[in-house]
């Protein structure tokens, strides 16, 4: 039986290779990843995080997991939210990426409801039915298997709960034309520029291409076991956020 190969950009890797390889992105990038995303977005990365943290509806003894959670921008959003009950819980595969967020956490005086822990998003080490949220900006598209992830993830939320992903997605076909030109021209060379990494961002524009699009993603929800699935197209559709409910029984 042949190996299951996925995807590092527009190069066909196995698995394994995959995780490896974005591995070392994020270890790249990690110490500039939040100066080129404001630099790449021209600050509107805030903003979409901003409403993506208030469309989750997060009550203050919610239990949180913030998955693929880099440098815990969105945590640090959520534990303002949370009282003694609750807490968010920052996981990434990527133990620099990890320590960077733990450490701003840290500046920023986020001492309490917090707790952390590195794995991947396709095997996670909670219990099943014990989040109210599970939220993954920016992270999604380099999950090594997505469809097994939502699963895993279905699987941790408690009835009631709420999954959301904030991620790039497929523009208006307007917009196509000036993207392209955007992502494959300029971001690599201020890749080079600010944190002298052109690859690595080179991989960031690829890897947006390679994901699924709107409506592919819902249906992926829905595959998994999730119910009332919906988007809503930021900008012109080059960000959505996702939402899928796991209902009540």
């Amino acid at each position: 039986m042949p190996d299951k190969s996925t995807h590092f950009g527009y190069q066909d890797v196995s698995p394994e290779q995959k995780t490896e390889k974005v591995t070392a992105v994020f270890e790249s990038v990690a110490s500039k990843y939040d100066v080129m995303n404001d630099v790449m977005s021209f600050g509107l990365h805030r903003l979409w995080k901003r409403q993506f943290v208030h469309l989750a509806n997060i009550r203050p003894h919610f239990q949180i997991l913030d998955l693929a959670a880099g440098t815990g921008d969105i945590s640090t959003l959520i534990v303002p939210k949370l009282d003694k009950k609750g807490s968010v819980t920052l996981c990434d595969p990527n133990g620099a990426m990890l320590e960077e967020g733990r450490r701003r956490m840290v500046d920023k005086g986020l001492l309490n409801n917090i707790h952390y822990a590195q794995a991947m998003g396709e095997n996670l080490p909670f219990p099943d039915d014990h989040f109210d949220r599970v939220m993954i900006a920016f992270g999604l598209r380099n999950f090594t298997d997505k469809d097994k992830a939502l699963v895993e993830i279905f699987n941790l939320l408690k009835p009631g709960g709420q999954l959301l992903v904030l991620e790039f997605s497929k523009p208006q076909q307007w917009m196509q034309e000036a993207y392209d030109v955007y992502s494959f021209k300029f971001l690599p060379k201020m890749g080079e520029i600010i944190a002298k990494d052109a690859d690595s961002y080179q991989y960031l524009a690829e890897s947006i291409r390679k994901h699924p699009d709107q409506e592919t993603l819902k249906l992926m929800f829905e595959t998994a076991g999730f119910e009332k699935c919906e988007y809503l197209n930021l900008n012109g559709g080059i960000v959505s956020i996702h939402r899928g409910h796991k209902l009540s029984i």
